[in-house]
């Protein structure tokens, strides 16, 4: 069984899918619908940069999405590759999940970049810059990364945001308490705290007036059953209800990335090739979770080729 996984935030970089979009027409197709969807030339910024405006969370979201989208469409359309014959399940981490949807056609793609456009300017917008912070704790598991999360919160926001693998947890919530989370590693056992370079502290309590906005945005959207299941970043198990789907989206602003568990679900639900499209992120976080698991990468059109030969 295949999966088809997509990326998240920080995979964003100056020069993502120029070349592909100089390879392939399709390529080239993609990043201009997303333009026209959103008024402005983000395949511009997303190949010349500058890279502050393109780490702005409302720009790296569609960008992002819009770099994965090409790389599968060229597979699809080039490749002759139908999803829905050959993945059993989609899969991404964060606003990958929007990602996994458009590539299940769920939502359509200028769909996908509206509404990753409001959820990144409504997270921007939910908590004033300064104020949150997230960081990454190396060496750690969920329960110890909780446990730290519930020393360092003294009454301010500090919680799991992402469980990415098993010696890997992102924590999120008010700056002061993030910082003693990160000063006190030591003594929860765990080997390293990182303050990672981000705008807001996504996916915590802070962020319900992001919640509340995409609520809104996705009430208007039309969503359909997905070609394949969807996991789901909340819940870690396999949805394919367009309502149910659109309720746990709000609930992931605000909800902790369950990655570990829902790569964990998968493989025991027999998924043991895995393809992560536009990035090479997701890819390790897979090995050290299903370290038996089959992981390939498609970024430039050398790998698509390869991908469409061995599927």
């Amino acid at each position: 069984m295949r999966a088809f996984l997509f990326p998240g935030q920080g995979s964003q970089a100056v020069g993502m899918g120029k070349a592909l979009a100089e390879a392939s027409a399709i390529a080239r197709e993609v990043f201009q619908e997303v333009d026209d969807a959103l008024g402005q030339h983000l395949f511009r910024l997303m190949t010349e940069g500058p890279e502050s405006d393109l780490t702005l969370t409302e720009n790296a979201q569609p960008a992002i999405m819009a770099n994965a989208i090409a790389t599968l469409r060229v597979l699809e359309r080039e490749g002759g590759v139908r999803l829905a014959e050959k993945v059993d399940f989609v899969a991404g981490h964060s606003l990958g999940e929007y990602s996994a949807l458009c590539a299940a056609q769920a939502l359509d793609l200028t769909t996908t970049a509206r509404l990753l456009k409001v959820r990144g300017r409504a997270m921007q917008a939910a908590v004033p810059v300064g104020e949150g912070a997230m960081a990454a704790l190396l060496g750690a598991d969920v329960a110890k990364a909780q446990a730290l999360a519930d020393a360092a919160a003294e009454g301010e926001v500090c919680t799991v945001a992402n469980d990415n693998d098993p010696t890997q947890v992102v924590i999120s919530g008010h700056r002061a308490a993030i910082e003693r989370a990160v000063a006190m590693v030591k003594e929860h056992g765990i080997k390293r705290g990182l303050l990672l370079p981000v705008s807001a502290p996504f996916h915590c309590a802070l962020m319900q007036p992001a919640a509340d906005a995409m609520a809104d945005a996705l009430a208007g959207a039309d969503l359909r059953p997905p070609l394949v299941p969807v996991y789901a970043n909340v819940t870690a198990a396999p949805v394919a209800d367009p309502d149910t789907i659109r309720g746990l989206l709000v609930q992931q602003v605000t909800g902790t990335v369950r990655w570990r568990e829902s790569v964990a679900a998968m493989f025991a639900a027999g998924v043991t090739d895995y393809v992560e499209f536009g990035g090479k992120v997701l890819g390790p976080m897979v090995k050290r979770t299903a370290p038996d698991a089959t992981v390939t990468s498609a970024i430039t059109m050398a790998d698509i080729e390869a991908l469409a030969k061995s599927l």
